[in-house]
């Protein structure tokens, strides 16, 4: 079992950075793909960037793709994800998220454990 939560989340104006943190508990943090995925208002919930149990693979999605960061610190059982040059389209709630395949997986029905989320505002 894998608990998760988030933190790092705000406002920041267009063209700024933040860098969110999911803080895990449990002895086999380290078996775990990790991601991060974000809903907007009224949208559907979108993949944004995973990582495999090993931190030397990662995959993002194409709208974020040169902009941010995801990686992982096994020993802290800790997940990050940098955002940089933000854009108002990245305004959402933000939320990390554990699979037990180890791989990475790019979609929610393989996470079975989820954080409350955290909320992203970008202002124009």
């Amino acid at each position: 079992q894998v608990q998760l939560v988030e933190s790092g989340g705000g406002l920041v104006q267009a063209g700024g950075s933040l860098r969110l943190s999911c803080a895990a508990s449990g002895r086999t943090f380290s078996t775990y793909g990790m991601g991060w995925f974000r809903q907007a208002p009224g949208k559907k919930r979108e993949f944004v960037a995973s990582i495999n149990e090993g931190g030397d693979n990662t995959y993002y999605a194409d709208s974020v793709k040169g902009r941010f960061t995801i990686s992982r610190d096994n020993a802290k059982k800790m997940v990050y994800l940098q955002m940089n040059n933000l854009k108002p389209e990245d305004t959402a709630v933000y939320r990390c998220a554990a699979e037990s395949t180890g791989f990475g997986e790019m979609t929610e029905v393989w996470y079975a454990y989820w954080g409350q989320g955290t909320q992203v505002t970008v202002s124009s």
